[in-house]
C-alpha cells in the first residue's frame, strides 16, 4: 500500500488515462523505470512524476478552480 496526496493521485491517474494504462500500471512502470537507474544519481520526487514548479500555480487561489477541472476530467473520462 501506498499512499499519495490527492493532487499525486490525480495527477498521476490523469498521466495514466493519457496512457492508457491503469493507475497501478503507471505506478509499476515508475518503479521499474526507477529501479533500473540504480546507478544514475538520485531524483527528486518531482522529478519521478514529471512535474516540475514555474511558480503559476497557486493552490490557496485556484483551488476550487483546480477542483472543478479535476472533475471535469474525471466525468469526461468515464463518458458521463
Amino acid at each position: 500500500m501506498i499512499v499519495l496526496t490527492d493532487n499525486q493521485h490525480a495527477l498521476a491517474k490523469r498521466k495514466a488515462a493519457q496512457q492508457g494504462i491503469s493507475l497501478s500500471e503507471y505506478i509499476r512502470r515508475l518503479v521499474d523505470r526507477d529501479l533500473e537507474e540504480e546507478d544514475a544519481p538520485a531524483q527528486s520526487i518531482t522529478a519521478l512524476f514529471g512535474l516540475i514548479d514555474d511558480g503559476g500555480s497557486n493552490i490557496r487561489e485556484n483551488k476550487h478552480q483546480m477542483i472543478g477541472e479535476a472533475i471535469d476530467k474525471y466525468y469526461a473520462d468515464k463518458g458521463l
